[in-house]
């Protein structure tokens, strides 16, 4: 039992109960407000989430409609046989687009691995030939270090055996001079030990080197095989000169449904067996890299870029390399036939093939 020796005792120790109380109290109901706050701020959070993906789901349902009304126009057209024969004539047109888009692709990624890899051996080499320089040097450092530490350590302990020599009373001048040459060795010994650890440190630093990582083809690289997929992009067209597959082609890739413009149905099995051999000579692989090669070093000649960096040349010195010399019969061209401005027409979507 609790004795009160003064009668404001029991109100004092209540008043405090109860303020403790209180404060406990307080503290929980601190604690429920965060928490309310929190759920609200989480819940706004889900509803604003809830609120994004309902739009999504309308953009897809939206996407969904139309692709479905597609197809729906496209079964149409394929069940009559006039508007059937146009439907095969026009996608026919842009697979055509799309093979010669995919060769020039094919071309730039097998040229741009081959780079990489002979670019990424001599960036190692490199790093192994300025290594083994580094090595070299500091290890002949570290020799040198070593060298001179041993050196002042031989002196070091001569004078010291000499000091302990001369211990008697007639002595003491020399051994003042001892003790001035070996205060000043050991100072020299600090210095040199400063020097062998940081030759040991430089050392071992060369030593744990890395190769960093390759930063990628060089811009020489890129500009050289931006032009060689412009030079076998104006091959191709070349190819089909005789024919006006490119430009309806080109029509095709920009349209999202056919158009009953390619005449009746004779006329589109006519098309389709155009479009076909049109395909073989553009798979035709024969005298590719020599054609290339020559059409290449043409525009390099010419190809001027606006800055250092920059990988594609300008149209304006295509064009003036174009004016500058009419090409020769190349795989099924017309006779003097000039190169088509591939790059500014963005034939066979070169802008998006070419390497940045």
């Amino acid at each position: 039992m609790t004795v009160f020796t003064k009668p404001l005792d029991w109100f004092r120790t209540l008043g405090f109960r109860r303020s403790h109380a209180r404060l406990e109290e307080d503290g929980r109901v601190l604690h429920l407000f965060r928490n309310r706050a929190e759920l609200k701020k989480a819940y706004s959070e889900l509803q604003d989430e809830i609120h994004r993906l309902r739009d999504r789901v309308k953009q897809q349902e939206g996407v969904t409609a139309r692709v479905q009304e597609m197809l729906q126009d496209l079964e149409g057209r394929l069940a009559q046989p006039a508007s059937g024969a146009t439907a095969l004539v026009f996608y026919q047109l842009r697979d055509l687009w799309t093979s010669a888009r995919e060769l020039i692709a094919q071309m730039v990624g097998d040229l741009a691995a081959q780079q990489d890899e002979r670019e990424r051996r001599q960036f190692v080499a490199e790093f192994n030939r300025q290594q083994f320089e580094r090595r070299q040097r500091t290890e002949g450092a570290l020799r040198d270090a070593e060298a001179q530490s041993a050196d002042v350590r031989l002196k070091l302990a001569e004078l010291t055996a000499a000091r302990q020599r001369a211990s008697r009373w007639w002595h003491y001048f020399k051994r003042r001079e001892l003790d001035r040459r070996i205060h000043a060795m050991n100072a020299e010994l600090a210095g040199v030990t400063v020097t062998l650890d940081e030759a040991r440190a430089a050392f071992e630093a060369v030593a744990a080197e890395v190769p960093p990582e390759f930063p990628g083809l060089s811009v020489e690289a890129r500009r050289a095989i931006n032009l060689a997929a412009i030079a076998y992009a104006e091959l191709l067209c070349l190819r089909l000169s005789r024919t006006p597959l490119v430009q309806m082609s080109r029509e095709a890739t920009r349209r999202r449904e056919p158009r009953d413009d390619y005449g009746d149905q004779q006329a589109c099995l006519s098309w389709m067996g155009d479009i076909a051999r049109a395909k073989g000579m553009l798979q035709n692989r024969a005298n590719v890299a020599a054609e290339v090669k020559v059409r290449s070093d043409r525009l390099r000649t010419h190809a001027k870029y606006r800055s250092d960096m920059e990988t594609v040349p300008t149209e304006d010195s295509l064009a003036a390399a174009h004016a500058a010399q009419l090409d020769a019969v190349v795989g099924g061209g017309a006779p003097d036939a000039a190169a088509p401005p591939v790059l500014r027409d963005d034939t066979w979507d070169l802008h998006r093939l070419l390497l940045r």
